[in-house]
């Protein structure tokens, strides 16, 4: 009988159930916690984890930054657009330039970035270690590799999934920005004082700091969560029978928190 069957038909393991899921989560907290330990280390900056963060960063952010750039560009410019026309019909196109870096730059940016992150690199720590589970090695020798592996590409990983958010997020940004010019104002350099005046009254101190700490907890997110959930049917296999990937929900309900989170301290 299926697991969730026999937890719907049987009560009783409601209680068992609840605190498995608490202590999932509580994993995962604690290998962020590990891992960010780790990385304030002076001993984990050796050359080998330095080459090693040097890969993972290229695979991670380098060979996918220019196609997301242009793929985040053209889409950005069909938003600009329809934006720009739409308050220019209702007589609103001062405020048009706001509403493009309020909900590009500020929102849909860095929450895109943090998916295509995930789907690129976040999701795929070390696909082989998932494959130990799945081929029925022995517990003792799971936990071994499992455990060198970790040692080996933790915190490098969590270096280069983090960095790839901030930059994709940051590149993208810089591009919109620049769109957004050249779609109100043309490529005349005297609506110059005019844009940085508007960007500038939407970049204030406080939505700066915000959206900074917002993509680095998005960062966090998609390095920790995949990895944690891995790791964790790596030392529970009969969990694998899932068809969804390790950590897929938990990482879009985090992103959305978090998300939801931004939007409400700046607009309730």
């Amino acid at each position: 009988m299926p697991q969730r069957l026999r937890l719907l038909i049987r009560p009783s393991l409601w209680g068992l159930a609840f605190l498995r899921y608490l202590r999932s989560w509580w994993y995962m907290f604690h290998l962020g916690a590990i891992a960010l330990v780790t990385a304030l280390s002076p001993s984990t900056y050796n050359r080998v984890n330095r080459l090693t963060t040097a890969r993972y960063i290229h695979a991670s952010t380098w060979q996918v930054l220019p196609w997301f750039t242009v793929l985040s560009a053209l889409i950005s410019l069909v938003i600009i657009r329809i934006v720009m026309v739409t308050a220019s019909s209702y007589g609103l196109s001062r405020y048009a330039l706001e509403m493009v870096v309020r909900v590009l730059v500020l929102e849909l940016i860095p929450l895109s970035a943090a998916l295509f992150a995930a789907l690129r690199s976040g999701m795929a720590f070390d696909a082989t270690a998932l494959g130990l589970a799945r081929r029925g090695l022995p517990t003792a020798e799971v936990n071994a590799e499992a455990l060198r592996r970790l040692r080996r590409d933790l915190v490098p990983q969590l270096f280069a999934n983090a960095f790839s958010v901030l930059s994709l997020a940051m590149v993208s940004s810089t591009v919109v920005l620049l769109l957004a010019y050249l779609n109100v104002y043309g490529v005349s350099p005297f609506g110059l004082q005019d844009y940085t005046r508007t960007v500038g009254r939407v970049f204030d101190p406080v939505v700066t700091f915000g959206f900074v700490l917002k993509t680095v907890l998005f960062g966090l997110a998609v390095a920790v969560i995949p990895t944690a959930a891995i790791l964790e049917l790596q030392r529970y296999p009969r969990r694998l029978a899932s068809s969804v990937q390790p950590g897929a929900l938990r990482l879009l309900f985090v992103l959305l928190l978090i998300e939801g989170s931004s939007l409400a301290l700046k607009y309730i």
